[in-house]
């Protein structure tokens, strides 16, 4: 009998003493700031124009708001000339040079803000050492202003986490230079000054950053909301008009099902293919209405009630508009052509079309004039109803709403291949116009 032993070999490394959460945190901290400071650190980000519809903007004149896009980088570049003014006025060594190195890290964060920061870093002692007259250390004026406009400026256009890497680092310059490096003639250290202004600054550019989050994602979250809104109603409005489309349909079917069985006794002695071709007709009117149950009936509620009485028609539209005076609009009606009977789904559409629109009338302007006119034509049926200018806007109320009822008849007329347009009229009011076809009666027969 053989006995044979397995060896398992220990992966490399699995052997090795695990990590402290303190070493996990100081290697996540390094990887961090070599994303936020090292990598690409002098990668080329022009600072883009500033809107021009914002709120202060809009009320300028058009030229004027044009050059309200420069504003950012007309402030950097004043910016830059205040450090270069402080660091060209009682200096100790060659003002050109001192006020070169203040000006350019601030005008570098225009196009380079992470580098502008190194530069700015790498400037700061060399300006302090040239020295002032003035005897600040680390700091001298002019590297003091642009150091804290670098931070600012940069911390604006990077991350939150890259602005508190920057406050560390110049907080370790601090101390270091505070440690005794540096020249002695000094009257003192402006270190704490440095280090308390721009944890001031830095903070509130933290707290713009996550304002500024905050409003991106509530904006978001509104537009989300407003196409979910947007899309129930649609919805809740093709559901609304399959139903009263079932109803009516299923009439005329259930209709032509009874004619085409009672067709037969009511001819003495009909001919077998008279019977066979009445009770085809009948089968094929019951399967149909079978099916349209079936498939048509799923867009029903499970409260939904099947209408007592028939659905409305341009016919009652009398009572429609009795009804409106009732809640306070004044309007007229005015029928222009030979009045016809046309189908019914125009009927049922071109109620409900007038009926949304004085609807929105009464909710958008109280107190307005309204007129319905409808016109028989060749072709089709013409819609118009028109409001005047609510007589007192400050009545009208904000409706979360609005809009979804101009959405229904809209579907309502593309259902019938119409057109529709609704708009604002020149005297403040609104009109909506629709046109409706209708097929001729020996149109089906050529």
């Amino acid at each position: 009998m053989t006995e044979t032993t397995h060896i398992q070999t220990v992966p490399p490394g699995d052997g090795a003493k695990p990590r402290s959460p303190e070493y996990r945190v100081a290697v996540d901290s390094l990887r961090g700031l070599r994303q936020d400071l090292i990598h690409d650190a002098f990668a080329y980000r022009p600072l883009p124009r500033r809107r021009t519809d914002g709120r202060f903007a809009r009320r300028l004149p058009g030229r004027l708001r044009e050059y309200t896009a420069w504003t950012p980088h007309a402030l950097i570049v004043v910016a830059a000339l205040i450090s270069l003014a402080l660091a060209t006025v009682d200096t100790r060594g060659p003002a050109a040079l001192t006020g070169l190195f203040c000006a350019v890290p601030v005008l570098l964060t225009m196009v380079r803000p992470v580098g502008a920061f190194w530069a700015s870093m790498v400037s700061t002692p060399i300006v302090a050492v040239l020295g002032s007259r003035w005897g600040e250390w680390p700091w001298a004026p002019g590297g003091f202003v642009s150091h804290l406009t670098v931070l600012t400026v940069v911390a604006m256009r990077t991350r939150p986490r890259a602005a508190g890497w920057m406050w560390v680092l110049t907080g370790a310059y601090a101390l270091l230079a505070d440690a005794g490096i540096g020249p002695t003639n000094t009257y003192g250290t402006n270190s704490a000054a440095m280090l308390i202004l721009s944890a001031m600054i830095l903070l509130c550019v933290t707290v713009w950053h996550i304002r500024r989050a905050a409003v991106q994602e509530v904006t978001a979250q509104q537009t989300v909301t407003a196409h979910e809104r947007s899309r129930r109603t649609l919805l809740e409005e093709r559901t609304t008009i399959a139903r009263e489309l079932h109803d009516v349909v299923a009439h005329h079917m259930s209709v032509v099902a009874i004619q085409a069985e009672a067709a037969p006794y009511r001819v003495e002695n009909p001919p077998p293919e008279l019977e066979k071709a009445f009770a085809t007709i009948r089968e094929n009117a019951v399967a149909a209405l079978t099916e349209l149950r079936r498939v048509l009936g799923v867009v029903r509620a499970e409260d939904y009630e099947v209408p007592d009485a028939p659905q409305p028609t341009l016919a009652d539209l009398d009572g429609l508009l009795a009804n409106v005076r009732d809640a306070g609009l004044s309007v007229d009606k005015a029928v222009i052509g030979a009045v016809r009977e046309l189908p019914q789904g125009v009927e049922l559409s071109a109620y409900r079309i007038v009926q949304e629109a004085l609807s929105n009338t009464l909710r958008h302007a109280p107190g307005a004039t309204a007129r319905v006119e409808i016109g028989y034509v060749l072709g089709g049926l013409g819609l118009r109803i028109v409001n005047g200018p609510p007589p007192n806007p400050g009545l009208i109320k904000p409706s979360p709403g609005a809009g979804h009822g101009i959405t229904g008849m809209r579907e309502r007329v593309t259902m019938l291949n119409g057109e529709m347009t609704a708009g604002r009229t020149d005297d403040g009011g609104y009109e909506v116009a629709v046109f409706l076809p209708v097929a001729l009666p020996d149109e089906g027969d050529v």
